[in-house]
């Protein structure tokens, strides 16, 4: 069984065949009783070096035992931080668990011109035997073979990451029976809800949208 937390924008708590994996803890919506949570996971993935993904001053004060995965650009961005660096295609053990590391295209737009502007970008696809859990960062659509019974996938466009109308397609081309929306609590890209659920239906994609601090389970 796979238990799944979401926390604020795309951060989450995978936990699994007794470990505690944690996704992107970003700074948007923070609450300090989070802290007591994240402390106690195994490991922690990070798959760009926004601050919504990454939250620099809580990931410096956690346990120095917990191992933290990301990009060179998210080490070079965060020198404080102790970061093993991952790339497109690696594999990481954890125990029974393999994560694999694979391929995001963050979207770009006038806005991000400068420092802001990802360069180094990473989706991870945790795999426990049972089942197969992609989350795919703030990722535009791409053409791709990955496949997973559970996709959390960015719906809120604005030229960053996909659209409910992409994210929809998305999930049918990589074959998921679960589809849970993220990244939607920044105010200056709100999410359409009636869309999401439009497209969703529309292409026939079995999803859930889960609210901040929600767990569910799945078999």
């Amino acid at each position: 069984m796979m238990k799944i937390t979401k926390f604020p924008q795309s951060c989450l708590l995978i936990e699994t065949k007794e470990k505690k994996i944690l996704v992107d803890p970003g700074n948007l919506k923070y609450k300090e009783e989070y802290f007591d949570i994240w402390k106690q996971v195994d490991v922690i993935l990070i798959t760009h070096k926004h601050p919504d993904h990454c939250n620099t001053e809580v990931l410096e004060k956690l346990n120095k035992d917990i191992t933290i995965y990301s990009t060179k650009e998210v080490q070079e961005a965060n020198q404080n931080l102790s970061i093993h660096i991952v790339k497109e295609d690696d594999v990481i053990e954890l125990g029974d668990i393999k994560i694999e590391v694979v391929h995001a295209i963050h979207g770009y737009q006038p806005l991000l011109k400068g420092p802001k502007e990802v360069h180094e970008n990473v989706g991870y696809i945790i795999d426990d035997g049972q089942n197969r859990l992609y989350t795919t960062s703030d990722t535009i659509c791409f053409r791709n073979e990955y496949k997973a019974d559970i996709l959390c996938v960015p719906v809120t466009g604005h030229g960053l990451t996909m659209s409910a109308f992409e994210a929809a397609l998305y999930a049918k081309e990589v074959g998921a029976v679960l589809t849970i929306p993220i990244h939607m609590d920044n105010p200056a890209f709100p999410p359409d809800l009636d869309y999401i659920k439009e497209m969703f239906e529309k292409y026939e994609v079995e999803y859930e949208i889960l609210e901040n601090d929600e767990t569910i389970e799945v078999e």
